[in-house]
């Protein structure tokens, strides 16, 4: 897979109007995750199982095109990481999830934490060369917090734990997405 870049632009710049569409795509994405989660996914384990799955499959593969989009993955070496963390955390999730939820929310909290971490890097590393990149820096610490919060619910067997337990945190994934969505349309 080559990237497309703008002969104008570094390679690893992105595009606003790139980033308008990514962080559109992000933010409808988990607010339609969220929405399935609240409904279907508490109700149906299994479904939500699924969900929890295809949360971080989500994000390997939004981490892929955006580096990719943005000179490659050598280029985006935290985007690269975080590519890497998510599809290990989708095998994690898929291998705990059926047999100990409280093991896959463990999983979902440590990479929720790594994840912030790196999205908080790449907003800082593009923060000269891209618009609205303070709500992913926000949104890179909030998931740093959230991820011990699932920790935290993880090594309490006694708590019941769903998927419904990750849906806030996906709905403010959404909520920064589209922020940094609107800033960029703003700015056009």
């Amino acid at each position: 897979m080559t990237a497309t870049v703008s002969q104008n632009a570094h390679p690893a710049e992105a595009s606003p109007h790139w980033l308008k569409r990514y962080y559109s795509g992000r933010a409808l994405f988990s607010i339609l995750w969220v929405a399935a989660a609240f409904t279907v996914g508490k109700t149906q384990p299994p479904i939500g199982i699924a969900l929890l799955i295809a949360y971080p499959a989500w994000d390997c593969l939004a981490n892929c095109v955006d580096a990719m989009r943005t000179g490659g993955l050598r280029a985006n070496p935290s985007q690269m990481l975080n590519a890497i963390a998510s599809a290990a955390v989708t095998l994690a999730v898929a291998v705990t999830a059926g047999s100990d939820l409280h093991h896959a929310i463990g999983v979902i909290g440590i990479w929720a934490a790594l994840s912030g971490i790196l999205q908080l890097a790449t907003g800082v590393r593009r923060w000269r060369s891209a618009s609205a990149q303070w709500p992913q820096i926000l949104s890179g610490a909030q998931s740093t917090l959230a991820g011990g919060h699932f920790l935290v619910k993880a090594i309490h067997p006694a708590a019941a734990v769903s998927v419904a337990d990750v849906a806030p945190y996906a709905a403010f994934g959404a909520f920064y997405f589209a922020i940094s969505a609107a800033v960029l349309f703003i700015r056009r």
